[in-house]
């Protein structure tokens, strides 16, 4: 099978090899499509170490074809959407079961766009800060797969203000479609907010950002932390501090909970995908390359010059 390889010098080519076959609990996808994400380009830069050659690739859409022991062989032929832990930019990859959903009728190009992005940003508003009706919600990195999803989560739980904040004018003019009430560019936060504040933060950023957005808060304030896109220095706070406004600084890893409770991973991205089935949460795929163009893809995203949700076309 043809599949991408990341090696110890950073590059990735595309080599064949052989298909892999799924271990207990697992299935095999054709692939058709692969989402690219944020943790490529972690990856890549060596946040996360793995050993190389490495096939990188963690959001998959196509068929099953093959099934591990002690999953239903009826699964066979179904259309899914998959999280994987790895090698979905391939034409075989291998997936948990668990976290392997059937799509129905969904076509599988949209179902590539769900990826891990959907189940974390219907986490960040319904179970992580659990947004509550008239509410008012600030989501950084507006103009990203998970912002644009988060905004759209909010509206249905009921959020009475819902605003973002993007790194330029092109990418904030792009959140705006997704129902933010008001869009911010990242220099103007926090002090374009005047006295303004907000009962749910939602942090990707880190660093100075999660300082600033802990003083936004309003008395019972959530601010989830859920990425450092800016840096990976600690960001300390008094908990006495909290303690006397009532605001929570909570995280959240999906990655995480993926090893530890996959079932409810799964059962955000299976209510996830019925939004976004039914209408009601759109997922905007901007950007469609093949697997040759993989290393732009990943330099876009990186770089900021993408928005909304990049897939690989794979077959």
């Amino acid at each position: 099978m043809k599949a991408v390889l990341l090696d110890a010098e950073n590059h990735y080519r595309v080599a064949q090899l052989d298909e892999p076959a799924p271990g207990p609990g697992q299935v095999a996808i054709r692939v058709a499509y692969a989402g690219i994400q944020w943790g490529d380009t972690m990856v890549r830069d060596g946040h996360f170490p793995v050993p190389r050659p490495f096939v990188p690739g963690f959001e998959a859409s196509g068929h099953i074809v093959a099934v591990g022991e002690d999953i239903d062989p009826g699964r066979i032929g179904e259309p899914v959407t998959a999280l994987t832990t790895a090698g979905a930019y391939a034409e075989v990859a291998v997936a948990p079961a668990v976290l392997t959903l059937d799509i129905g009728d969904m076509p599988l190009r949209t179902a590539a766009g769900i990826g891990w992005g959907a189940p974390t940003a219907y986490d960040l508003i319904n179970t992580a800060s659990r947004v509550r009706p008239g509410e008012s919600v600030l989501v950084h990195a507006a103009a990203g797969s998970v912002g644009t999803l988060a905004a759209q989560f909010a509206r249905l739980a009921g959020a009475g203000r819902i605003v973002g904040v993007a790194g330029s004018t092109a990418r904030a003019d792009y959140a705006a479609q997704f129902g933010y009430d008001q869009v911010l560019l990242r220099e103007e936060f926090p002090a374009g907010l005047g006295d303004e504040k907000f009962d749910v933060i939602l942090d990707p950023v880190g660093g100075p950002t999660r300082h600033a957005g802990l003083d936004q808060l309003a008395p019972h304030g959530r601010l989830v932390a859920y990425g450092n896109l800016s840096t990976y220095e600690p960001v300390l706070t008094n908990a006495n501090d909290l303690l006397m406004q009532g605001t929570s600084l909570l995280a959240y890893n999906s990655n995480l909970l993926s090893r530890t409770h996959p079932d409810r991973l799964a059962d955000s991205a299976r209510r996830a995908l019925g939004y976004i089935a039914d209408g009601r949460v759109r997922v905007d795929i901007t950007a469609e390359y093949d697997l040759t163009d993989l290393p732009r893809a990943v330099q876009r995203l990186a770089d900021g010059s993408t928005h909304g949700k990049s897939i690989l076309r794979v077959s």
